[in-house]
């Protein structure tokens, strides 16, 4: 059975896990993060069968988010180094980390984030750069962007997560040529 694509949603939530929603490719990528970056380093690691490792490989390949580069020819390997786009999966690693240390760790903490100077234990938040205020505050909600299709845009309306703000009211309105 041929799993579904989710690639050419508009969301981007479905997006971004078409490229890394299967776990061995989140575990690969928190590797790389980690410096592992050969194909032996990943399967002792993970134990993970060679040939779904190659499979996950050259997906994070075609992804964008790690790029292959030959070590040595005699005989040819090559390591797996992440890209800009790989590297900016890092702050997801950390919030999946700090979330599984939360909910999912009854016998304590196994890994924690720490201040690389001073040792000290990192709380990791989300915040809004502008404002630095916390996204999980009830002020935050979403709203369509400008490229959102009226399908999003209806679902998002309906969405208890996303009462729209008079101005993105506003700008439904526009987008969709008319009144509600």
């Amino acid at each position: 059975m041929q799993r579904k694509s989710y690639g050419k949603m508009q969301c981007p939530v479905a997006r971004s896990l078409e490229r890394v929603g299967e776990w061995w490719s989140m575990l690969i990528i928190r590797d790389a993060l980690h410096g592992l970056n050969r194909f032996d380093q990943f399967e002792t690691s993970l134990g993970i069968a060679p040939n779904m490792l190659t499979r996950r490989l050259n997906a994070l390949l075609k992804a964008g988010l790690l790029e292959k580069r030959r070590y040595s020819d005699r005989p040819p390997r090559h390591e797996y180094l992440l890209t800009d786009r790989g590297r900016d999966f890092k702050p997801v690693i950390i919030a999946l980390q700090a979330w599984g240390n939360r909910h999912f760790a009854p016998e304590g903490e196994s890994v924690r984030l720490v201040d690389a100077r001073t040792g000290a234990i990192a709380d990791p938040v989300m915040v809004d750069r502008n404002t630095g205020r916390s996204l999980t505050s009830p002020e935050f909600i979403v709203a369509p962007g400008p490229a959102a299709r009226d399908t999003l845009r209806r679902k998002l309306a309906a969405s208890a997560w996303a009462v729209p703000t008079p101005a993105q009211e506003d700008d439904t309105r526009r987008h969709s040529g008319g009144s509600s």
